[in-house]
């Protein structure tokens, strides 16, 4: 059975960072495309970042481009999103999935956590 546990979210002032974390159990983890994605309130899920199976090829929308970074750790089965100058806009339920971007939306996900972006 896949599980996705997701941790490392929380509040922030616009400008801050955070790094979220994954850990992944109940499947071969290296073998596997794994993502990030996120649902704002009132809004539709929305990708976010991907990296291949080996981890050496990592795609984001464009949205975050350039403040986020996602890696994928194949020996501890943890995959990571550092997310950096962070908006307001962030603002949302961050979750992490298995699979790659063209498999959106269904992919099997975790609870996700929360990120929060006030001033």
């Amino acid at each position: 059975e896949v599980e996705l546990v997701e941790s490392g979210g929380g509040s922030v002032q616009p400008g801050g960072s955070l790094t979220l974390s994954c850990k992944a159990s109940g499947f071969r983890f290296s073998d596997y495309a794994m993502s990030w994605v996120r649902q704002a309130p009132g809004k539709p899920l929305e990708w976010v970042s991907s990296i291949n199976d080996a981890a050496n090829l990592a795609y984001y929308a464009k949205s975050v481009q350039g403040r986020f970074s996602i890696s994928k750790d194949n020996t501890e089965n943890t995959l990571t999103l550092r997310m950096n100058n962070l908006e307001t806009e962030d603002t949302a339920m961050y979750y992490c999935a298995q699979g790659s971007r063209a498999q959106f939306p269904a992919l099997p996900r975790g609870q996700g956590t929360q990120v929060t972006v006030s001033s």
